[in-house]
């Protein structure tokens, strides 16, 4: 039986037949300026063809020097011959390949060129919020019609190094979508004042754009919304839609529309694991119904499965969707959710950590569960000599490293003393976080063929016999020297999530990550359609419901329970920045109290109590939960060094400092490599 039938069909992007209904989505990764020529932009994409890839989408590519996003973006008019060689990669795998013409406008950041710094350009001089005082300059007249040329040559260059479409990004805050909001156009000539005349500019784009590449496709990627105050009306939106397709008397061309959402700046949270999956949709579906079937609309946004992408495309509206983020964790998710092999399928969690917090900072990007991602080449997919490797921890980084042995053909056994998962099993247990168990058991399910020992505490005489061992046990709570932290009522927070917590109220001690997700466990539904429903009533947005899946219920404690302590310091240090912000603002409209710049003196069987610069206070707390922070689990280490059996130890296991998954994973890639060798 076909799951998939719609998903599978072929469809029509302008001239081009398409293979199915899954596009690769644009996602920059800093791999467009590496030092090698476009060899591992290149193969980058070509693993992901080969998996199924049908329609890629590039990152996005400036138009000029000054359109770039930041200093590791790729400019195409330049060095055609890292283009022509991720061209042809992508067409020797069998797949198509469309280039996204980049203007960042006031969004670019801490640019240089040849003759020194350069300003940021926009329609108006209004600076954004991160630009550090930044302001950028007004585009005169003048320029901005050379700008425009700037996309047309860069989309004739596209079409001249093999590019076989062009995608405009006119979305997410850049330069064209800057054009088209009176926030940030307050222009009175032609190219603003009123609503037509500040979307002439992407009007005007596509046109020139269109001559350029003559009848090679043009998608725009355009803003179902923009989520700021005071931004685009819905009709202006609509109308820019209409604009661009060619049976209005303002048609300009296009052969199809992406929809995306969102500003970098807006307070809006848009891809983060808390967005309830397929939350944008409703965007999508309206420019599809404004444009009334003349082009293709592809939706995006908040989508990670194959058989959600059914679902969407069974509604009737939506062409095709655009999937980013999951091609990085799992470059096979195409051809392995046809082959309906969805338990093996590693699917994007939605943590953002080695990507989008990544790439807003300029560092090289890659994923949390799939360490390989965007270091293709350095990691390449051979198996030298055949090695028997024992895997001690089944966690995240275990897991990861046990992943690659297998994959390459070494022979694995992986062992844990408990049951798979670790950190990530009891980050599953968080609202929003329930994606994270499908990690461990896509894991497990790529092992088949592994011997897997759980239940089983591995000794040195275990693990004699192996060519090596990679050490990957993790860590434990720390403890915490309080007086009353032994009183049956205090709790670490593995037992909390473990084993629940009583009805009452909680005191929390400890304000980093684990901290806020402990209290989010506590406040928030464990059912995602209610927390669906609950986002869409929070940022005033029309219901998106109807792909959340439906969990366990979990009577909520009111937040006016649950106190938050931390010593000193930012309360969610160690979350990452594209995400901190929208933890603590959900335990904030809980009501959940946070507390720091404090001491503790003790623990009773009242709570904690703790010492401010305006006395001593009792922080009620029927349950105190302990998330102080975390201890090396390492103790098979010292029978290992003494045995004399080859072996490296990795993430918490190695240490406790400030580790988190992305570190522990990409450790734990290393080691597997390192291991095999001879």
């Amino acid at each position: 039986m076909n799951l998939l039938p719609l998903t599978r069909s072929p469809w029509r992007l302008g001239g081009l037949e398409v293979q199915h209904r899954v596009v690769m989505g644009s996602m920059h990764t800093g791999l467009e300026v590496a030092d090698d020529g476009g060899a591992a932009l290149a193969e980058f994409y070509r693993e992901r063809v080969i998996g199924g890839a049908a329609l890629v989408i590039t990152g996005g590519l400036a138009v000029s020097s000054v359109g770039r996003g930041g200093p590791d973006y790729g400019v195409l008019t330049d060095q055609r011959s890292r283009w022509q060689k991720v061209t042809d990669s992508v067409h020797e795998a069998g797949g198509l390949i469309s280039a996204q013409l980049f203007h960042a406008g006031r969004y670019a950041l801490s640019l240089a060129d040849a003759d020194g710094p350069m300003q940021a350009v926009a329609p108006s001089a209004v600076p954004w919020s991160a630009a550090r005082g930044a302001v950028p300059r007004q585009l005169s007249g003048h320029e901005v019609l050379a700008t425009i040329e700037d996309f047309a040559r860069a989309a004739s260059v596209a079409r001249e190094v093999g590019f076989d479409a062009v995608e405009i990004m006119a979305s997410e805050g850049y330069l064209i979508n800057q054009f088209c909001s009176p926030l940030t156009n307050l222009r009175d000539d032609e190219w603003g004042g009123d609503a037509a005349r500040r979307r002439r500019f992407a009007v005007e784009t596509l046109r020139a754009v269109r001559a350029a590449v003559g009848d090679l496709p043009v998608l725009v990627r355009m803003s179902g919304a923009d989520l700021m105050p005071g931004s685009s009306t819905q009709e202006e939106t609509d109308d820019l839609a209409r604009s661009l397709v060619p049976r209005t008397e303002y048609g300009a061309g296009v052969d199809g529309l992406s929809v995306g959402v969102g500003w970098h700046e807006s307070r809006v949270p848009t891809v983060q694991a808390s967005v309830p999956h397929g939350a944008w949709l409703v965007y999508a579906e309206r420019i599809a119904a404004v444009v009334d079937g003349a082009v293709p609309v592809i939706a995006s946004n908040r989508l990670t499965d194959l058989r959600d992408v059914e679902a969407v495309l069974s509604r009737g509206d939506i062409a095709a969707v655009a999937l980013a983020r999951p091609f990085l964790a799992d470059p096979r998710i195409v051809e392995r959710s046809f082959a309906e092999d969805f338990g093996a399928v590693n699917s994007c969690i939605g943590c953002n950590q080695a990507c989008i917090d990544r790439s807003l900072v300029f560092e090289p990007v890659s994923c949390l569960v799939n360490p390989r991602a965007a270091r293709e080449t350095r990691y390449p997919l051979v198996l030298e000599t055949r090695r028997s490797v024992a895997v001690v921890g089944a966690g995240p980084a275990g897991l990861a490293a046990a992943a690659d042995l297998h994959r390459r053909g070494h022979a694995v056994t992986l062992f844990d003393a408990d049951e798979p998962g670790g950190q990530f099993a009891l980050a599953a247990r968080i609202p929003g976080k329930e994606d994270y168990a499908l990690t461990v058991s896509a894991a497990l399910t790529q092992l088949a063929g592994s011997e897997l020992r759980f239940g089983t505490l591995a000794t040195a005489d275990d693990l004699a016999d192996f060519d090596g061992v990679i050490v990957a046990t993790g860590v434990v709570p720390r403890r915490v020297d309080i007086p009353g932290a032994d009183l049956p009522h205090v709790l670490s927070y593995e037992r909390a999530l473990r084993e629940g917590v009583p009805p009452g109220t909680v005191a929390i001690i400890g304000g980093g990550g684990i901290g806020v997700d402990v209290a989010a466990y506590l406040v928030e539904s464990h059912d995602e359609r209610t927390r669906a429903v609950e986002f869409s009533a929070r940022f005033d947005l029309p219901p998106t419901d109807h792909l959340a899946r439906v969990g366990h219920t979990t009577r909520l404690r009111p937040g006016s329970q649950v106190t938050v302590l931390r010593r000193s310091g930012r309360f969610g240090a160690g979350i990452g920045i594209s995400s901190r912000w929208v933890a603590l603002g959900r335990l904030r409209d809980h009501g959940v109290s946070m507390r720091t710049d404090l001491g503790y003196r003790r623990i009773t069987a009242d709570g904690v109590e703790i010492e401010t610069a305006e006395g001593i206070e009792m922080i009620p707390g029927r349950t105190v939960i302990v998330c102080a922070g975390q201890e090396r689990n390492d103790s098979l280490v010292p029978g290992l060094v003494a045995a004399g059996i080859r072996h490296l130890v990795v993430g918490g296991a190695r240490d406790a400092t400030g580790v988190d998954a992305v570190r522990a994973t990409a450790e734990a890639l290393a080691a597997a490599r390192e291991i095999t060798r001879a």
